[in-house]
């Protein structure tokens, strides 16, 4: 059940939300950063 909300998470994400694969961390704004974070919390969720 909780696998497949985060799965379902990941796929909205990936709609929704900008890619930022190619930038730097170091370069982030905070915001970026924090969207970043999300995507990658969601992403190990769905993954485990």
């Amino acid at each position: 059940m909780k696998k497949a909300l985060f799965k379902i998470l990941v796929k909205i994400n990936n709609t929704v939300l900008p890619s930022l694969y190619k930038k730097d961390p170091n370069k982030l704004s905070t915001f970026q950063k924090a969207i970043l974070g999300y995507r990658y919390w969601v992403l190990t969720k769905a993954l485990d």
